[in-house]
């Protein structure tokens, strides 16, 4: 009986770590999955080139708070899809992800 009891204890064991096997030690869902590692990689090339423009004073501060602000409101609603599906995200939502990243890139340079 306790050979048993112990067999179920690992097997549950087993299935609670494979279970959480996506989450990071800080509670992120697998933030290396490809589509989301692609997603949040042109974000935070975007952050960076919305830096340099304020920094050449190419842009207001007020328009990078803006473009800020919207690239963030994606990178939460990338976390929303990814939260829903066991850490990873689907080609659809990769696609529109970028189709809105696209909107912010292009504001981008002007």
């Amino acid at each position: 009986m306790n050979k048993i009891i112990a067999a179920l204890m690992v097997g549950l064991f087993a299935v609670s770590v494979n279970a959480f096997a996506d989450v990071g030690p800080k509670g992120d869902f697998a933030k290396n999955h490809p589509r989301r590692a692609q997603v949040n990689h042109r974000l935070n090339h975007q952050d960076k080139r919305i830096h340099h423009e304020v920094k050449e004073g190419e842009m207001s501060k007020k328009q990078a708070a803006g473009l800020h602000k919207q690239d963030h409101q994606i990178r939460q609603e990338e976390r929303s899809m990814a939260s829903q599906n066991n850490g990873h995200i689907t080609k659809q939502e990769q696609k529109t992800l970028n189709q809105q990243e696209n909107g912010v890139s292009k504001e981008i340079g002007k």
